[in-house]
């Protein structure tokens, strides 16, 4: 079997793996840098699971070929995490409001959201609802889950508030 090589930037560290050409980037992700956060669930797009930013929009990791992400930008959600080791505002906001239950869809949620509001700051329920609509949850009634994600849109608009006080 013929591999190829393929660079792409991870959560900020530049990667080259050797893959199949028909290994998915979902595949890539959990195997060649191993980062499980990101998961398998229908590997044919309908559940969200493996939602991964990929330049700046979200994606279903699985129906995209590890060869077509050349050159890419990822995030996964192991990268959502400061360096120091705390958890991002969406993830505590998760914590806080109770929105994840088993967890298996909390990564893709994640992912769908961080692109949202890195696009949209101020999103209203509406369009919170409208960007997690490809993330299939199958234990809540998503309640929390935009409650959580409302409260971290709040919570980046306060923190840059008081940077923008702190700067006068």
């Amino acid at each position: 079997m013929t591999l190829r090589l393929v660079s792409l930037q991870v959560n900020g560290e530049a990667r080259r793996i050797a893959v199949p050409p028909q290994r998915s980037l979902l595949d890539a992700l959990r195997s060649e840098p191993d980062l499980t956060g990101t998961k398998k669930g229908c590997d044919v797009g309908e559940c969200g699971s493996c939602t991964v930013i990929m330049n700046g929009r979200p994606v279903n990791a699985c129906l995209v070929l590890a060869v077509e992400a050349e050159g890419a930008e990822i995030r996964t959600v192991e990268g959502l995490r400061a360096a120091d080791g705390s958890l991002h505002a969406l993830q505590q906001s998760f914590v806080d409001c109770g929105a994840a239950q088993c967890g298996f869809c909390t990564p893709g949620i994640l992912m769908a959201a961080k692109a949202l509001l890195d696009e949209n700051p101020r999103p209203t329920r509406e369009e919170i609802r409208f960007a997690i609509a490809g993330n299939i949850c199958r234990c809540t009634g998503y309640t929390k889950i935009l409650d959580a994600i409302e409260q971290a849109a709040q919570a980046a608009q306060a923190a840059q508030a008081a940077q923008a006080e702190a700067a006068r």
